[in-house]
């Protein structure tokens, strides 16, 4: 069935250049382009971003660059002479600068949405945290939500990474599942070849967070670590260091480095899996997010076990039973840790429940699978899957579109002022 999407042409619009050794969302587009290369298709991807030191080689995906201008009708160029057969935008807020060009330009491509999270839902439950409030309700229903929502309604398909966002979004705000799919990380299986070579128990030790500080939930997770966390687990373990990494920290988080404290801030990890796989358990104890964590999946491809909140593990375990523990009180935190720190056996068992959790929740075969059909099942019949979606139909309408009148007036100004 591949066969049908092969030579067919997919326009990737991302707000930067993927950058997989940077952050969990980067990863996640490697391996949707690796679909899109295993099934044939003639992948394009353009951003009005500049290429960073530590973006992507995608040449390996066969990846044809596009340049795209904001609020430019030299884009609308763009797109009237590659007529994309499929548009996918790397989250809601390139759908609203480019989705109205597509629609102008490319009538009839299917266009797809890659939420990474729920942007609203991550941006309530910070909210809510701020603010002390006890019901997300409170906090759900903004500005930001609406945009969002919108965005899903005007696309063919929206992919939803995580199961509770997937419900949230049929159940509370009514979203037709015809133009949703739950689409997680997409991972090969930990075979035994790789659990024996897993470093042992004994010839690992300390702690270690990792994650890009660009995201504000990994910055606010190290804080916790750093003021609540770790000044009480320290003393049951007094020998033992906190290693912080990730890409992109602020100076005000390289000044969380304190030696004395055994608290160290490396900054950007070269090799990810490596310093995951030397610490003996990773600590985080992330207050607030939403999607799943990539960091979590690393881990368990080397088997170091976990200590997180709830909702940092959310829609991550499924019904099995958690690589670690979940505590969301700082002394059952603490004592957790503790517990996977010094105790081989438990160690060991929270393991293999990461062997398991990989193999039933993320099996790349399945879900590259599911997403394929999907595709084709939507791209065969787009005048019924538009009559389905018709909220999102009189959501492109000219009177519903602020962003589009919005994208011309800068447009104007910028003709006006050069």
């Amino acid at each position: 069935m591949k066969d049908n999407l092969s030579g067919k042409k997919i326009l990737i619009i991302g707000p930067v250049w993927p950058e997989s050794k940077s952050s969990a969302a980067g990863k996640r587009m490697l391996q949707l382009l690796q679909c899109f290369k295993d099934w044939g298709m003639q992948i394009y991807f353009g951003s009005t971003a500049k290429k960073a030191e530590h973006s992507d080689d995608l040449s390996p995906y066969g990846v044809i660059e596009v340049e795209l201008w904001l609020n430019d009708v030299r884009s609308d160029k763009a797109l009237a002479e590659l007529q994309p057969d499929v548009v996918m935008y790397d989250r809601f807020m390139i759908e609203e600068q480019f989705g109205w060009r597509v629609t102008e330009q490319c009538p009839d491509a299917l266009t797809i949405l890659d939420t990474e999270d729920l942007h609203f839902l991550r941006y309530a439950r910070q909210e809510m945290l701020k603010k002390g409030g006890t019901d997300l309700e409170d906090y759900l229903y903004t500005e930001r939500t609406k945009r969002e929502l919108a965005s899903i309604l005007r696309c063919d398909l929206t992919l939803v990474i995580s199961d509770y966002e997937y419900r949230l979004l049929i159940d509370k705000f009514h979203i037709h599942p015809n133009v949703l799919l739950l689409l997680p990380f997409m991972e090969n299986g930990i075979s035994e070849k790789d659990v024996d070579s897993w470093k042992s128990f004994e010839s690992r030790k300390d702690f270690v967070f990792i994650g890009n500080f660009i995201h504000e939930p990994n910055w606010q997770t190290v804080l916790k670590l750093k003021t609540v966390i770790w000044p009480v687990l320290r003393k049951k373990l007094p020998q033992v260091n906190m290693h912080i990494y990730g890409g992109y920290p602020a100076p005000k988080v390289m000044q969380l480095n304190n030696e004395r404290e055994h608290f160290l801030v490396h900054g950007r990890a070269e090799d990810a899996l490596e310093v995951i796989s030397s610490a003996r358990v990773m600590l985080a104890p992330i207050p607030f997010g939403a999607g799943i964590k990539g960091k979590f999946i690393d881990a368990m491809h080397v088997g170091t076990p976990s200590v997180s909140s709830s909702v940092g593990v959310e829609s991550m375990k499924g019904d099995l039973e958690w690589c670690g523990f979940i505590a969301d009180e700082v002394e059952d935190f603490v004592n957790k840790a503790v517990k996977l720190y010094t105790d081989e056996a438990v160690w060991k068992e929270k393991q293999q429940y990461g062997i398991e959790i990989m193999a039933k929740n993320y099996d790349r075969n399945h879900y590259e699978q599911l997403f394929l059909d999907k595709i084709l099942a939507l791209s065969m019949d787009l005048v019924n899957t538009r009559r389905i979606n018709f909220m999102g139909e009189v959501l492109k309408h000219h009177t519903a579109q602020s962003s589009k009148f919005f994208g011309m007036w800068i447009q104007e100004k910028n003709k006006d002022n050069s």
